[in-house]
């Protein structure tokens, strides 16, 4: 049997992070700054215990769906990956540049999305010759176009969906060692997600890995290989995809 080459391992991960109240902290920036003298929290903080104990490795060639009800844990767990939140208690170890989709692409909304490609291209870490052999490319394969010229729109005029298929076509349009897609192939018609299914396979073929959170369980199962089933911060289950979405679909009692 040939070796895997793992690309990320989370080894007992805990992620914690501060949320604010609804009421502001009185005493202005005096008081916030005695706070931070004297590590208090602001009043009406409270800490999220959002990821607990989580452990797996993922390996080249994967495409790992995340599933789980919401406030489980998903979304933490991927910034975490991406090196966007730290851990507070384990380690996350990855193998190159893991890219969170929509982060690494940070599109501005009222720069058009023709701008946003450049822009969103150079922080994927393309050079803007790649970007200008690969723009129509781009445009082409988010369909941003296919009802008139949106692109050289801003990109607050956008629909989310529209925004989201932009920022999956700019990130699709280079190899990642680690790509993380948070929802994205949610949006759009059937013939995008068929495109959006393809390039997940070229990245798998080119020997990156692919974390897909959806709260689509058909997304899953149809471009996932595998899946981590997530429950309250906890790994419930890790396994093959159509196990763990079966499981997890007569835990919840939905389809």
């Amino acid at each position: 049997m040939a070796e895997r080459t793992p690309t990320v391992v989370a080894d007992g991960v805990h992620i914690t992070y501060t949320v604010q109240g609804g009421r502001a902290a009185k005493g202005g920036a005096t008081s916030a700054l005695g706070r931070i003298a004297a590590r208090r929290a602001a009043p009406g903080a409270r800490t999220v215990h959002a990821v607990k104990g989580v452990s797996f490795a993922a390996y080249k060639g994967e495409a790992i769906g995340l599933i789980g009800s919401n406030g489980s844990g998903k979304s933490t767990l991927l910034k975490g990956i991406a090196g966007l939140l730290p851990t507070s208690e384990g380690r996350i170890y990855t193998q190159g540049r893991p890219s969170l989709l929509g982060v690494n692409a940070a599109l501005m909304g009222d720069l058009s999305g023709e701008r946003n490609v450049v822009l969103g291209g150079l922080a994927m870490g393309m050079s803007r010759a790649q970007i200008r052999r690969r723009y129509q490319e781009i445009v082409d394969f988010s369909g941003i176009n296919d009802k008139g010229d949106f692109i050289s729109l801003p990109m607050r005029t956008y629909s989310s969906g529209m925004g989201a298929r932009l920022r999956f076509s700019i990130a699709a349009a280079k190899s990642h060692d680690v790509l993380l897609i948070d929802e994205a192939l949610a949006t759009g018609d059937a013939a995008f997600r068929r495109r959006s299914k393809q390039r997940i396979e070229e990245l798998r073929a080119q020997a990156g890995t692919v974390f897909l959170v959806s709260h689509s369980n058909s997304a899953i199962t149809d471009t996932c290989d595998r899946a981590l089933w997530l429950e309250a911060g906890t790994l419930r289950m890790d396994g093959p995809a159509a196990e763990v979405v079966e499981a997890y679909q007569s835990f919840t009692g939905k389809k």
